[in-house]
């Protein structure tokens, strides 16, 4: 793997943004040039980008596993702590409402601090929370333990992603974008498989205790490997020139509060409804709260326009949003996260409720699925290069195929058998085909600069997409499912309605004329 020099960031296009120091092997006064002390400095970085990626990447996959690892420990963690049906809900969601809320300001928290450090802090506070969690005596203090997980989490992720944009370039960069997105989503069968093996182990009797725990050792391992193995990425210090000749104090001199208070007071309305609606039978608080977050949202996007006319240091900057491909990315983000939110969701439902499986079988049931998405994000640059435009269209086309499959052998209230192993590998395939080359190529044509807004946008999307999956195709199951039969019928609609979602992401690959979504 090729690590960016060290004199700048070399953008996608080849083109390199100076950061105004000097070349550790510049040629000296007398015309000569330090080739050995060059040749020196590349040999002790060349396995520098290969340790990044892994430390990254393993806060990344802990983070994305506890959305999920908590589902299939719900029963077990109920009847421990005698929990409510709402303290059970918000023992689950709290981790997801924090990490949803605060990602925005961790991607602003890496530019201002230093990626390297913010992600190691993240990482500190995730670590210790997920101890807390694994040690909580009652309810109410694993609810608080979860949203501190959630918000160490918040911080942690952005930075994974502007540390790889920094550390790597041209095709290296490509493989370990193609490598962060099999782990991004990949992340939830993952989490619904470790999450049943360590339930159903009930190691020493501590029943649901390790699916928390389990982060500790893992944590501390990047803690003492990290201040080290994150030096691969040359990152711009704090009040340091920037490129155009501006200093990242002049960029990211200030939090933009009042930004920071619109947008996180419109994903909190947006999110808590998503979670607790559905459980809540959808109360009229939790439509005022949608529609109170879109007219924060809308509040949050003219103010941030005006902000940055200004000259001022807007949360996202406009620059970033309108981003060649970036509105677009959004959407097909959203939809395929949507529907792997949702369809995780209900066949969990519908297997360990109907089909009457263990937490351990439930969890395995994903593994064709997260093999599939896994293999498919880390090769599918493999396909020759004129494929690659309508890869995503492709995707969602094998995804939309592969969910009305399931529905149709699952339909009768069977277990499947081997076709419904094969429908899964297709889900899992086609969604990563949708998801994995959006994110890379987008990705491509972000300036360095500017990795943390996009970052903090797109993870952001992701998880807002996997909420409203959760939220809109839990309702369509629930709403019919009542039993064996029931539940199998439920099962068929929302796979029918997955298919719908997966149609329309293949119709949005193929707009490629329409200005707005360029």
């Amino acid at each position: 793997m090729t690590p960016t020099t060290p004199t700048g960031s070399t953008t996608s296009t080849g083109s390199t943004i100076p950061t105004g120091s000097a070349p550790s092997g510049a040629v000296d006064d007398a015309g000569g040039s330090s080739r050995s002390d060059a040749t020196d400095n590349r040999a002790r970085r060349a396995a520098g980008p290969g340790r990044l990626l892994a430390i990254v990447l393993t806060g990344q996959l802990m983070a994305v596993i506890d959305v999920f690892i908590v589902n299939v420990a719900v029963p077990t963690l109920r009847t421990d702590l005698h929990a409510s049906g709402a303290g059970t809900q918000l023992v689950v969601a709290g981790y997801t409402i924090s990490y949803a809320v605060l990602l925005i300001t961790g991607a602003r928290l890496g530019a201002l601090i230093g990626h390297r450090q913010a992600f190691l802090a993240g990482l500190a506070v995730f670590t210790a929370a997920s101890l807390a969690c694994g040690l909580a005596p009652g309810t109410g203090a694993l609810i608080a333990f979860r949203f501190v997980q959630g918000a160490g989490a918040a911080v942690m992720m952005p930075q994974v992603l502007s540390l790889i944009q920094r550390a790597f370039t041209g095709a290296p960069r490509a493989r370990a974008l193609g490598a962060y997105s099999a782990v991004l989503a990949s992340g939830a069968a993952l989490g619904q498989i470790l999450g049943g093996v360590l339930v159903q182990a009930d190691l020493f009797g501590t029943g649901w205790r390790p699916v928390f725990l389990v982060n500790v050792p893992i944590g501390l391992v990047l803690l003492v490997l990290g201040p080290r193995g994150l030096r691969g990425a040359e990152e711009e210090r704090p009040g340091a020139a920037g490129a155009g000749g501006r200093g990242a104090a002049g960029r990211y001199g200030s939090l933009d509060l009042a930004g920071l208070l619109l947008l996180a007071a419109a994903v909190l309305l947006f999110t808590v409804p998503m979670v607790l609606g559905q459980e809540r039978g959808w109360p009229l608080w939790g439509w005022i709260m949608l529609g109170l977050a879109a007219v924060l949202a809308a509040a949050f996007a003219a103010y941030e326009s005006r902000l940055a006319r200004r000259g001022g240091a807007p949360l996202i900057s406009p620059r970033v949003v309108g981003a060649p491909g970036m509105p677009l990315a959004v959407v097909r983000i959203l939809l395929s996260m949507a529907a792997n939110g949702g369809f995780l969701f209900v066949l969990t439902l519908h297997v360990q409720g109907a089909l009457g499986y263990s937490a351990l079988r439930a969890g395995l049931t994903f593994a064709p699925t997260c093999a599939a998405f896994g293999l498919v994000g880390l090769n599918w640059q493999r396909l020759p290069a004129r494929w690659h435009s309508v890869t995503s269209a492709a995707g969602f086309l094998l995804a939309a195929v592969s969910f009305a499959g399931v529905g149709l052998v699952l339909r009768d209230g069977s277990d499947g058998g081997a076709w419904l192993f094969v429908c899964l590998l297709g889900v899992g395939a086609g969604l990563s085909l949708a998801y994995s080359p959006v994110l890379t190529r987008t990705l491509a044509t972000v300036e360095p600069r500017d990795a943390a807004d996009a970052s903090g946008v797109l993870v952001t999307s992701l998880q807002l997409g996997m909420l409203t999956g959760v939220a809109v195709f839990g309702a369509v199951f629930l709403g019919r499912a009542t039993g064996v039969g029931a539940s199998a019928d439920a099962l068929w609609v929302t796979c029918l309605a997955l298919t719908g979602t997966a149609l329309c992401g293949a119709i949005a690959g193929l707009v490629r004329r329409v200005r707005y979504l360029r």
